[in-house]
């Protein structure tokens, strides 16, 4: 996550819970949140600035002149579930068994594809291939997609490339048997 949007973040979390603590609804001037953040917020429409009439309210309540006041929008509290629901893989292996797999995206979407038919196929992914699938993380530099796996959640990736060989194309999974040294073979 860039820089930008990993302050965006902080302050809407910042927002969310003063504005959760305050009896009036309002995040206030005084209440510790960086206004040219509240601004930038503003201007995304992630936070709503009170009116006029709303900030003359406010500061007769609090007993002092109230210059801004924000709260989160409906977008804004939707930004913040929407972060907070991501699944974020760890930079580190999870464990001895897992071992570190790289994905082109032709790949990965055909992993995708493969693990989204879990119900209707025959020969299903492995348990949890899904939650690994989802937790990739995308390498910019190399471009390819990096998540950890299991020897078993690796062989069903190789069964799904398979799949997608069968259907017309060999060359997302002959790259991964040469990258990781698993192919699919058919059993009788």
């Amino acid at each position: 996550m860039g820089t930008a949007n990993r302050a965006a973040l902080e302050l809407l979390v910042m927002v969310e819970e003063r504005q959760e603590s305050a009896e009036h609804g309002w995040v206030l001037d005084l209440d510790g949140v960086p206004r040219e953040g509240v601004m930038k917020a503003a201007a995304s429409c992630l936070v709503e600035l009170a009116e006029r009439d709303e900030r003359a309210e406010l500061s007769a309540r609090v007993g002092r002149p109230v210059r801004w006041a924000a709260r989160l929008t409906r977008q804004g509290r939707d930004v913040l579930l929407y972060a907070r629901s991501q699944p974020f893989a760890d930079p580190a292996a999870p464990g001895p068994e897992y071992r570190l797999v790289e994905l082109m995206p032709s790949q990965m979407g055909v992993v995708r594809l493969f693990t989204s038919l879990a119900d209707r196929l025959q020969i299903q992914p492995q348990p949890d291939l899904e939650d690994r699938v989802r937790a990739a993380v995308p390498d910019r530099v190399s471009g390819r997609w990096r998540l950890y796996l299991t020897e078993e959640q690796m062989a069903s990736v190789a069964y799904g490339l398979w799949l997608h060989k069968m259907a017309g194309s060999a060359a997302e999974a002959n790259r991964f048997s040469r990258d990781h040294g698993i192919a699919h073979t058919p059993a009788p």
